[in-house]
């Protein structure tokens, strides 16, 4: 019997390239499109100064647009590629496809996007996978359980590459909101991370952090910054709602073990203050950093608070640049830098 062996990389392992999707849904940052498509090309200008990029654009009409400010930003246009698909939204970490190994060779799977099983207009966002794969020249697997599509998006899960995956149970286990994949347990999802992503350890957290629109997803929590060591935000603030949540995680890491049973490292974040738009608090998060070759890109906030996450990070990569980028419009659309991008490992 020939078993087929699949691993899912940690994001610090050589990647050829990100992919991202150029914002067209002004509804996604009511009254600040305009900020959000330059503050867009500043992001795509610091990735492609380490590697190429996968661009997603809904039609050649902003095709040639993005081209034009990309220019005029002095981006190297040789670094970008551009894909002609329409999409809903530009979340590629959740819609687009994460790229394993499978028997050391590459494979793409669709976890099979519902609009955070929130959103009704997910239909466009639906193709992205398998346009990627075919622009890829990747194989794509539809990630099933027993015969029926499994939803999980790309923000829900983190790797340390070896075996262990990071979650939440607000995302993936409760009953009412949001639910993903109804009746699941925590054993079948742990069946199904074992036989396509091949981990073999699930380290659950709770709560996710107050306003994320996701319900719980990890890229906002904690994240791995080598096999044995993971970030985590705390709330320093004992009134604010965050509090309890984050020292209820920060328990959790304190007491997981990973896949070779050691405990990991854990390294505390700080959050930035609230930040909140009309009556809606925004899940402003330093842990939403995308890891790049050569470099890490950290969410800034014109927080106080900034400095020390920058700092802080420094530490957990001593062998990539630090560079924070603002996302003080970002986090209009309710997601920063990891949300909107998602790594094709080499």
């Amino acid at each position: 019997m020939i078993t087929t062996k699949r691993r899912f990389p940690a994001e610090w392992e050589k990647q050829e390239g990100i992919l991202l999707c150029f914002p067209h849904n002004g509804n996604d940052w009511p009254g600040k499109y305009e900020a959000i498509q330059w503050a867009f090309i500043e992001f795509i200008k610091k990735v492609a100064t380490y590697e190429k990029i996968f661009l997603l654009v809904n039609d050649e009409k902003l095709k040639t647009k993005v081209s034009n400010m990309l220019d005029r930003a002095r981006v190297n246009l040789n670094q970008v590629s551009f894909i002609i698909q329409k999409t809903n939204r530009s979340w590629m970490r959740d819609s687009g496809p994460i790229i394993i190994y499978k028997d050391k060779k590459r494979e793409a799977l669709n976890f099979n996007f519902n609009g955070w099983a929130k959103y009704k207009n997910f239909q466009l966002d639906k193709h992205v996978p398998s346009k990627v794969s075919d622009f890829l020249k990747i194989p794509l697997t539809q990630v099933t359980y027993k015969g029926k599509p499994v939803i999980v998006e790309g923000g829900a899960i983190d790797v340390n590459g070896q075996g262990t995956l990071l979650t939440s149970e607000e995302c993936l286990m409760h009953p009412s909101i949001q639910v993903r994949n109804a009746g699941f347990t925590k054993e079948d999802y742990e069946t199904i991370f074992k036989e396509y992503l091949g981990v073999t350890n699930v380290i659950w957290l709770g709560d996710g952090i107050e306003g994320d629109d996701t319900h719980g997803h990890i890229d906002d929590l904690a994240r791995f910054v080598n096999e044995d060591t993971i970030v985590t935000i705390i709330e320093t603030d004992p009134n604010d709602a965050n509090y309890k949540t984050l020292q209820d995680n920060l328990k959790r890491l304190q007491n997981a073990k990973l896949e070779d049973g050691k405990s990991p490292v854990i390294v505390t974040l700080p959050m930035p203050k609230r930040l909140d738009f009309e009556d809606l608090r925004l899940p402003a998060s330093y842990a939403n950093f995308l890891i790049l070759n050569k470099c890490v890109l950290v969410p800034t906030f014109n927080d106080a608070n900034d400095r020390k996450a920058l700092n802080i990070l420094a530490e957990c990569f001593p062998d990539r640049e630090i560079i924070g980028i603002s996302a003080i419009d970002l986090i209009w659309g309710f997601g920063t830098l990891h949300c909107l991008s998602q790594q094709i490992p080499e």
